[in-house]
């Protein structure tokens, strides 16, 4: 069974509960929870599902929720997941539905996401008849610290999964345009707190102590050659040194260093590499510089890859939507634990505008402001593609 005119459909019923959506992410807006303490979020979507009559469980990975829309006919499992938790970030934007919480913002949007969703679902119920499969509505906690997924998958949540959807919103991309990029998308997150003591004594006497500000700075000197001088030109990467801490004051050398950093690839062969010299660095330098060094090293989310298999039908029902609105863009060294998922089942990640007119907002920013058309647009794009793909 198909609808005989899906895009006036979608349309309509989207444009219907809209201003409730805008509602929903406001409230959660206003009320951000960081990582792994999204109860009050997670009660609000649980609180919907229940509202359309769609069965869900809760705590999942600890605060996740995965509601399940049958259809109406046997097929594939597709999950489409949006993420709940916001980021430690003090709001500046003095919207009358800001943070009420202060060092806490939803400033990567993912209030947005879970309102989208959320509008998915109430969708979806209604075209539930016309599927062929079923639908697993994801939502997940956590992924800023990039460890939500994988504690929703070790619960349960990926099992079953025959295909997966993420999406995000995206500033650098007009409201009412949609955006992706083929292959490998998004990197591989990885990340090591290095320890360097040395011994402390006086700033006069450096030949008396074991200086471990010079053997960092050193490091971290030596570190940015791994990019430039091992891995392949052609395999981007990126090594960052994020934190640098050590000493108390002018004239005492410290006794200990800490280093915190991160390494982002988008190949598998660039990530050993890395992951390798780095090691290799902090072991030469107890040599060179007479310290002690301890590496902690590891491994957070793999790259974030779309499969053409599921990425060729959901563009095209985006263009069926709403036209000629999507640009292909490049791969970002920025990293989503959806990879978690995506590697587990043929995925892709699509991109959605959500930039304001007269606007140059950024994710990560005190005074992010996306504009909230682009909840409407998502509620439309994934709707059509699950009837794309589960048609």
């Amino acid at each position: 069974m198909r609808i005989n005119d899906p895009e006036r459909r979608i349309r309509e019923d989207a444009d219907g509960i809209t201003a409730a959506l805008v509602a929903i992410r406001r409230d959660i807006h206003a009320h951000p929870e960081l990582a792994f303490e999204e109860t009050r979020t997670a009660g609000i979507v649980a609180a919907e599902l229940a509202r359309l009559g769609i069965p869900h469980v809760t705590g999942i990975g600890g605060t996740g929720v995965i509601g399940t829309i049958e259809g109406g006919r046997p097929g594939p499992t597709l999950a489409i997941r949006a993420d709940m938790d916001a980021l430690p970030i003090h709001e500046e934007t003095g919207l009358e539905f800001a943070s009420r919480h202060n060092g806490k913002m939803h400033a990567c949007g993912h209030d947005i996401h879970t309102a989208t969703l959320l509008g998915v679902a109430s969708l979806l119920k209604h075209l539930a008849p016309m599927l062929a499969g079923r639908v697993k509505l994801v939502f997940q906690p956590a992924e800023e610290v990039l460890q939500g997924a994988a504690a929703m998958i070790a619960d349960g949540a990926a099992e079953g999964i025959d295909l997966a959807l993420g999406f995000h919103n995206q500033p650098d991309l007009p409201v009412g345009r949609f955006g992706f990029a083929r292959g490998a998308c998004l990197a591989a997150s990885d990340r090591f707190d290095l320890s360097i003591r040395g011994k402390s004594g006086h700033a006069a006497h450096p030949y008396a102590a074991v200086d471990p500000i010079v053997a960092a700075s050193a490091f971290v000197s030596q570190v940015q050659t791994v990019v430039s001088r091992e891995v392949k030109p052609l395999h981007p990467a990126v090594v960052t040194i994020g934190a640098f801490n050590g000493g108390t004051t002018y004239n005492i050398i410290p006794e200990r260093v800490h280093l915190k950093g991160t390494v982002r690839t988008l190949h598998e062969a660039a990530r050993d590499t890395a992951q390798a010299a780095i090691r290799r660095l902090a072991e030469g330098l107890q040599t060179a510089m007479r310290v002690e060094c301890t590496l902690d090293y590891q491994r957070m989310v793999p790259p974030l890859v779309n499969e053409d298999r599921v990425m060729a039908p959901v563009l095209a029902a985006v263009r069926a939507q709403f036209g000629d609105v999507v640009d292909e863009g490049e791969a970002s060294m920025g990293s989503e634990d959806f990879s978690e998922f995506a590697a587990r089942a043929p995925s892709f990640h699509l991109r959605i505008g959500s930039g304001a007119a007269g606007r140059d907002d950024r994710l990560h920013n005190a005074f992010y402001q996306p504009d909230e058309a682009c909840i409407g647009n998502g509620v439309q794009a994934l709707t059509r593609a699950t009837l794309e793909l589960l048609a």
